[in-house]
């Protein structure tokens, strides 16, 4: 009897303690639904106290990384009734507690502007002592179908097969859906879709084949679309329009042909313009005086100072040579110039004697220089 009463409080004390364990409990929700990139999602995390859970509540989010081999980040951490936000970079800004007071029993986050690094295992770990629960979650992050590109393929005449693409980027696997607008949407009965390719060969077209088609490329989370229209014509609608095309550019060149024309002929009229200026002729502009008339003209006018500046006393010594210059140059004069007559020669001792000065004149030539 005496071991069994021994025996007792210690499985009392571990009933007791199982107890207090199950007070704390995390509700059951289900896993998050696939997100595209740049949308929100809530993580859910809800759970239950009881009056025994006498220690602090501390509750911590954090995400498996992608090295397995590495410890789990911390994202978001409530503790002693303050949150402490994550230190992970490129989560800053974005993870937020939804209730504003966790500790009333909702420890749900929400991320917002997801993006493809966001994909991954997540743990909602709260404790309370002596509790203590996690509940792991997976959040799966993938991109939408970017918007898709449409054209037609190959030719678009009547009797022929004509080939619509559609092509788009995003999270495989894609799947391309063709409509036709108007005509309840329907497809020509001879059309056939590739929805992994995203094709649709329209087989022997006709001219009721043609209108405006839609290509619809959709995933797990979501979609985008574009839109194509077909012509089916002849072949001699297609020989006009090649030969419009044909025209219109043979009509582009012979302007452009027009305009090089006129360029280059105004340039020419410019140069030929400069070329001739320098050389116009403007009569109320003077002659330019010649250098030699003027180095002539300062020796005539010096000897004209130098002339000057003697006296009759210091003459006597060009007297002779005057008066024989001047008595050879009058008679060197022909017989028959009417301004002169031997009645008027005069000789040059008596031209001395009259107290005349011998100076000499110098000549002028026709341009104004002086000889």
């Amino acid at each position: 009897m005496a071991g069994i009463r021994s025996a007792a409080p210690p499985i009392l004390l571990i009933y007791l303690l199982a107890g207090w364990t199950k007070s704390l409990e995390i509700l059951p929700s289900p896993d998050p639904e696939e997100k595209a990139v740049g949308d929100s999602v809530m993580l859910r995390c809800q759970f239950t106290l009881d009056s025994g859970d006498i220690g602090p509540l501390d509750i911590e989010w954090s995400r498996t990384p992608p090295d397995p081999t590495a410890s789990q980040i911390i994202i978001i951490d409530y503790s002693g009734d303050r949150v402490y936000e994550t230190s992970v970079e490129d989560m800053k800004g974005r993870v937020h507690f939804s209730s504003v007071d966790p500790k009333n029993g909702d420890a749900s986050i929400n991320i917002t502007r997801l993006r493809s690094t966001d994909a991954g295992m997540y743990h909602c770990k709260v404790k309370k002592s002596p509790g203590s629960r996690t509940r792991p979650m997976k959040l799966d992050v993938s991109m939408k179908p970017s918007p898709p590109t449409c054209l037609v393929d190959g030719t678009q005449e009547i009797g022929k097969d004509a080939l619509l693409k559609c092509l788009s980027v995003g999270t495989p696997p894609i799947t391309y859906f063709w409509t036709r607008e108007g005509s309840a949407h329907m497809l020509p009965s001879t059309a056939i879709a590739d929805v992994s390719a995203g094709t649709l060969k329209v087989r022997n077209a006709s001219t009721d084949n043609s209108g405006v088609y839609k290509c619809t490329a959709r995933n797990r989370v979501g979609s985008s679309e574009c839109f194509i229209r077909l012509a089916v014509s002849s072949s001699s609608n297609n020989g006009g329009k090649i030969a419009g095309a044909i025209i219109g550019v043979l009509l582009a060149l012979l302007l452009i042909a027009v305009i090089v024309w006129f360029i280059l002929r105004r340039k020419k009229k410019k140069t030929t313009y400069e070329k001739e200026q320098p050389f116009e002729i403007r009569e109320d502009v003077p002659a330019p005086k010649s250098r030699v008339s003027t180095a002539r003209s300062y020796t005539v006018d010096s000897q004209r100072s130098s002339l000057g500046s003697m006296s009759p006393s210091n003459m006597e010594a060009y007297k002779t040579h005057y008066d024989r210059l001047a008595t050879d140059e009058i008679e060197r004069l022909p017989a028959h110039s009417p301004a002169l007559t031997p009645s008027f020669k005069v000789a040059a001792p008596s031209l001395s004697r009259m107290g005349a000065v011998p100076v000499m004149i110098p000549a002028q030539h026709r341009d104004g220089s002086i000889v």
